[in-house]
């Protein structure tokens, strides 16, 4: 798909939006059911059941899903398709492009080791690494463009009013 193709197909899109705001407001899910027997979760990916379960450095047996990699995968997979996306739209050529994600986590947190110690990732990392002739400004234009609209980046980046509510079934 070249820039021409990408704004022809999307073109469509932006203007109803524009016309119709409440037309772009989608709401995403996800959906998942707890294992009977095993501490884990079969997940709903869309494509696939995904099982996932605890990681290996809280009693995990390693087999399943962890999380905490799904985070940073599902981060790899927006940050790639935004790169490619935006790269094409701003007519860069790429010869490959590569996305890796990295975030530290203290597992103390997580097992109530110790209280103080907080639950989740302390940092994440997003690392884009691109083959291409383009000059300096036209990479640099590539990044700003792929952080700005990068929906799992600005989410993680933002943190959005997040809530969680327990219902009797």
């Amino acid at each position: 798909m070249d820039a021409l193709e990408l704004r022809a197909l999307q073109a469509p899109i932006k203007e109803r939006y524009k016309t119709d705001p409440t037309t772009a407001l989608i709401t995403l899910k996800a959906k998942g059911a707890i294992d009977a027997d095993g501490i884990s979760c079969k997940v709903e990916t869309g494509k696939a059941l995904a099982t996932a379960g605890l990681h290996p450095a809280t009693g995990g047996s390693g087999l399943e899903l962890c999380s905490g990699d799904m985070l940073l995968e599902a981060l790899v997979a927006c940050a790639g398709v935004t790169l490619k996306s935006v790269a094409t739209a701003i007519e860069l050529p790429l010869t490959r492009g590569d996305v890796f994600a990295e975030g530290d986590l203290d597992f103390r947190g997580t097992l109530g080791v110790d209280k103080d110690t907080p639950v989740g990732f302390r940092e994440i990392r997003l690392r884009l690494e691109v083959g291409t002739d383009a000059p300096q400004d036209k990479l640099d234009l590539l990044l700003k463009l792929t952080e700005r609209y990068c929906v799992v980046y600005q989410t993680i980046k933002n943190g959005p009013k997040v809530s969680v509510s327990l219902h009797r079934v």
